[in-house]
């Protein structure tokens, strides 16, 4: 298949934890504008679920949407945690107008439930807001020489990667792992025992890529599996880190729709709307995303293609991986786990 578009903490232990800290229900108000009581007369409330990673950005694309015509009366509340945790929360009935997750089967979980329209990925750029790549994560210098996912099969060497049965963010490093062999001409079986060996250096699954990410800053592990935007962002908080795109590694896409339960669905469409314009994609970049839309500035950040990029479709596409490597009861990533012991139950 031919490959899309390739696009686009210590500070001491306490200030990490309030520098990375997740919000599980921010506010974020515009001024409004008032009628003769000083009520607001048109103020509406958008809610707005995501997974752990675009938080920063979100608080600077809601300000920049707030300044806009059509947001200046709107107000967000924001909810992000692990991804499939935030679909799953959805379904369940957490109230959200506008949602973003790692991965496509966390938004079509939402299609199924009837919260989301069949054809939310018709747009031009199929639904996706931001991407990213897989990369490693190290100690400043790279002092176990980490290139490769080779790298992390050696003896000694400790591996952090959160836990694919939580974590959206866990299942594309899942899959960039095995990826990197099936892509280069290793069997289906040879690259299951290829990620055994990677999963057996593993020492912490946490529920989310943000708190594998604070993990890895608090000074656990030697390297960790993790989005280049999570790299960019540590650095950008003043962490000791440096990264690898390995040559051959996996094109990150992440989605983003609106509810078709939602109160608000014109203002709802309207914020969807901004997410893809060149000025929201900027600020995406500046958080270490890939921008989606051609054109938009990258704000300064270098994002390399690697030679052996390739995407989920490659490796069957979400539907067909989600089964046949996740499924709670014969999925291949699911038997490797549970024979290390760890948890394979949805959390």
């Amino acid at each position: 298949m031919q490959i899309r578009r390739r696009r686009r903490v210590a500070l001491v232990a306490a200030g990490l934890a309030a520098g990375l800290a997740l919000t599980a229900c921010a506010s974020t108000d515009p001024p409004a504008s008032a009628n003769s009581t000083g009520a607001s007369a048109k103020a509406v409330t958008l809610s707005l679920v995501a997974y752990s990673t675009p938080q920063a950005a979100y608080e600077k694309i809601i300000a920049a949407f707030q300044k806009t015509p059509a947001g200046k009366d709107v107000k967000f509340t924001q909810s992000y945690g692990a991804s499939g945790d935030q679909s799953r929360a959805v379904e369940s009935g957490l109230p959200a107008d506008f949602v973003m997750f790692s991965l496509e089967t966390d938004m079509t979980r939402l299609v199924k439930a009837g919260l989301v329209a069949e054809d939310w990925s018709s747009d031009q750029d199929k639904g996706i807001i931001t991407d990213s790549v897989v990369a490693l994560v190290t100690r400043k210098g790279n002092p176990k020489g980490i290139k490769s996912f080779a790298d992390l099969t050696k003896p000694g060497v400790d591996v952090i990667t959160p836990n694919p049965f939580s974590s959206g963010g866990a299942r594309w490093n899942i899959m960039a792992v095995y990826g990197s062999q099936t892509q280069t001409g290793k069997s289906p079986a040879q690259a299951a025992a290829f990620l055994t060996k990677v999963l057996k250096n593993v020492s912490v699954q946490d529920d989310s890529a943000r708190a594998s990410l604070q993990t890895f800053t608090g000074g656990k592990g030697d390297v960790l599996i993790s989005y280049e935007n999570e790299a960019i962002f540590a650095q950008q908080k003043g962490q000791d880190i440096d990264y690898v795109v390995p040559d051959s590694t996996l094109l990150i896409e992440n989605p983003a729709a609106v509810t078709k339960n939602s109160k608000h669905p014109k203002e709802a469409k309207a914020f969807l709307d901004f997410v893809h314009t060149p000025q929201a994609q900027r600020i995406f970049a500046e958080n270490g995303y890939r921008p989606v839309v051609k054109g938009a500035d990258t704000a300064g950040q270098s994002f390399p293609t690697p030679s052996g990029l390739f995407t989920i479709a490659d490796l069957g596409g979400w539907p067909d991986v989600a089964t046949k490597y996740f499924d709670v009861d014969k999925g291949i990533v699911t038997d490797i786990e549970r024979k290390l012991g760890v948890s394979v139950e949805k959390k």
